[in-house]
């Protein structure tokens, strides 16, 4: 994402303010430009990562985050993992089961959770082969911890075609 257009813009509008206040306004908008662009840069960045997190509140246990490439953000959007039942009957959810995540509610709280260090190296491997951070891979891993599980189908068994009379195998 380019953040150069909305940062001209803004000078755009300050130059346009100060020059309705005669040539001591003009420059002193011409010296705040330099020091206005670093400026507007961060605010706009804070301003990402906040819109990141409450969407990524909405998303779990997927995740958007906001990395940085040279001057410019860039947005990775990792979707919830989908998981694969072969053979299985649908997954039915409750509908009175109330929402894990509130979508009204884009708090978060700071915790602090104290992991061995081989446990640690393993999470920080498992992060970084989905490329993702250590923050978010942990949200996602509880919040699919968290998510209600469909109880296994039981197989039932089938008659053989043996002219034993003997029941053998069994079926999905």
């Amino acid at each position: 994402m380019d953040l150069t257009r909305y940062v001209d813009e803004l000078q755009h509008q300050l130059a346009t303010a100060a020059a309705a206040g005669g040539d001591e306004a003009r420059e002193l908008a011409d010296r705040l430009t330099a020091p206005l662009d670093a400026a507007a840069r961060l605010v706009l960045l804070d301003a990402l990562s906040t819109a990141a997190n409450e969407i990524t509140a909405e998303l779990a246990p997927g995740s958007v985050d906001v990395r940085l490439r040279g001057r410019e953000p860039e947005f990775v959007v990792t979707p919830a993992p989908v998981p694969v039942f072969e053979d299985a009957a649908p997954v039915v959810v409750e509908p009175s089961r109330p929402a894990l995540l509130d979508p009204d509610d884009v708090s978060t709280t700071r915790t602090t959770l104290r992991l061995p260090d081989q446990l640690k190296a393993q999470v920080e491997d498992a992060a970084a082969r989905e490329g993702v951070s250590v923050n978010t891979w942990l949200v996602r891993a509880v919040a699919a911890a968290l998510q209600p599980v469909a109880p296994a189908p039981v197989p039932a068994q089938t008659r053989s075609t043996s002219t034993s009379g003997r029941l053998t195998g069994w079926v999905r």
